[in-house]
């Protein structure tokens, strides 16, 4: 229990919570009403695409890392590392979600007089029953873009200006067949309590290892931390394994004391391939 949620692992578990809520008011007036949800189990895919309320070009699936640490343990974070595409996400289950969830999103939005053009981020979950809504944002996420926009082949500017008129279907999007991975450096502690004000100096990029800077401040000449994601190292490659390793490589090399970093980001997804 937590922020008013309750997980209910059982039938039993979510009548008791509902009659503590409702009857002994854990929650106070606050919980007088209450809204009763599926419990979800299988893979989480992330599939971010571009949409000018017509049409729907999803991107890259990718494959988020939400818990802290190593083998998903420790807090949920806003984002521990990433990789693309997502291996769950097969052209099966790409169609299904485009028949059933893409499209009639966009078209719902649109007869309610709601049309939305820009980047449309739809969080599923592959269930046994088939793809399931988990959340959407309007909006690109993070850190899913710094593996997805890396293998986009198609200039971002000439997309954008396509949303913004209505005239996407008359783009070609492309993307690269390769793969790509980021791997979030994060302040000691974070997501709870953590310092600032470390001095970090990073490598040098190259065609296909880069690091984005989020979390950090200049102070003269210092680039120090300022946030609790710090860093995302990103690297792309021809194939998954290797991108996982550059990306590791590279962030190797950045010198930052307060930070540390998963050592398994995109493992599940190298299982899923073999």
């Amino acid at each position: 229990m937590g922020k008013g949620v309750i997980i209910a692992m059982t039938r039993d578990e979510a009548q008791k919570a509902i009659r503590e809520i409702m009857e002994d008011k854990v929650f106070g007036e606050s919980g007088s009403r209450i809204v009763i949800e599926e419990f979800l189990e299988g893979p989480e895919v992330s599939v971010l695409s571009f949409t000018d309320g017509n049409v729907v070009i999803p991107m890259v699936s990718s494959m988020d890392h939400k818990r802290a640490h190593d083998n998903d343990e420790g807090l949920n974070t806003g984002g521990m590392g990433t990789v693309a595409p997502n291996p769950y996400y097969t052209k099966d289950i790409a169609d299904e979600c485009m028949e059933k969830i893409f499209l009639p999103t966009i078209k719902a939005m649109k007869a309610e007089g709601r049309e939305f053009r820009g980047c449309l981020y739809f969080g599923l979950m592959i269930t046994k029953d088939g793809p399931k809504v988990i959340e959407y944002n309007c909006r690109f996420g993070d850190p899913e873009t710094q593996v997805v926009l890396p293998l986009l082949k198609t200039d971002l500017f000439t997309i954008m200006q396509a949303v913004s008129k209505g005239e996407l279907d008359k783009v070609n999007i492309e993307f690269s067949d390769g793969a790509a991975c980021c791997v979030i450096i994060a302040s000691k502690g974070y997501p709870v309590k953590y310092q600032s004000g470390f001095e970090m100096k990073l490598p040098q990029a190259t065609d296909d290892q880069d690091i984005y800077v989020a979390g950090a401040k200049v102070d003269g000449d210092k680039l120090l931390s300022a946030g609790g994601r710090v860093l995302g190292v990103t690297a792309t490659a021809p194939d998954l394994a290797t991108a996982i390793k550059k990306a590791y490589e590279h962030a190797e090399k950045v010198e930052f004391e307060n930070g540390f970093f998963r050592k398994d980001i995109g493992a599940k997804a190298l299982k899923a391939l073999n």
